[in-house]
């Protein structure tokens, strides 16, 4: 069965590795018939997170601020696959991602919660110029066990410090084979 993929992409490069990985792991997806939707987040006006717990997962725009994440919602609460793509920064994710992240968390609030659960999986692509992913890895399956998504596994690819040093790597045919074997 088809599913809904939304990729999450905390790059600030439009061409760097992190992408050539998100281009693989679509490639693989599409082939299998899937819809891949992909949000490039450097460019998109995200505010961080208020912590004002007044948003409300049952309206259509369920957080209070009024910016680019409402192109995101509707995404995120119609898609069965959600990708986080990043490069490796100070042992983490990028913070255009992590600010994304924490405003899913509009879609926990209020009558319905529909960020948690709801058969959802998940997967991670990452690039870094080193090779430590302990801590990213923590972080990302402790957020795994909190959302109740299945984790259908990660990419990561170390040693790729400047834009194109991934091309060519095992890592890229990974992430199309991770693409190509959801189901």
């Amino acid at each position: 069965m088809p599913k809904k993929i939304v990729i999450l992409n905390g790059s600030p490069r439009k061409k760097g590795n992190t992408s050539v990985l998100v281009n693989a792991f679509t490639h693989g997806a599409e082939s299998a018939g899937h819809t891949v939707t992909e949000f490039f987040l450097d460019p998109m006006d995200i505010h961080s997170c208020k912590g004002c717990f007044g948003g409300h997962s049952g309206r259509d725009c369920p957080c209070v601020q009024r910016d680019d994440m409402d192109k995101i919602y509707p995404a995120v609460r119609e898609c069965d696959v959600i990708v986080l793509a990043s490069p490796l920064y100070y042992w983490n994710m990028s913070g255009q991602i992590r600010t994304t992240v924490d405003r899913l968390f509009a879609l926990e609030e209020g009558d319905g919660n529909l960020l948690r659960g709801h058969g959802r999986a998940s997967a991670l692509l990452m690039a870094a110029e080193g090779h430590d992913f302990e801590d990213v890895l923590l972080y990302y399956n402790h957020l795994m066990g909190h959302l109740k998504w299945n984790n259908l596994g990660h990419v990561l690819a170390g040693g790729n410090g400047d834009i194109g040093d991934i091309e060519g790597k095992p890592e890229v045919s990974a992430a199309y084979e991770l693409g190509r074997s959801i189901d």
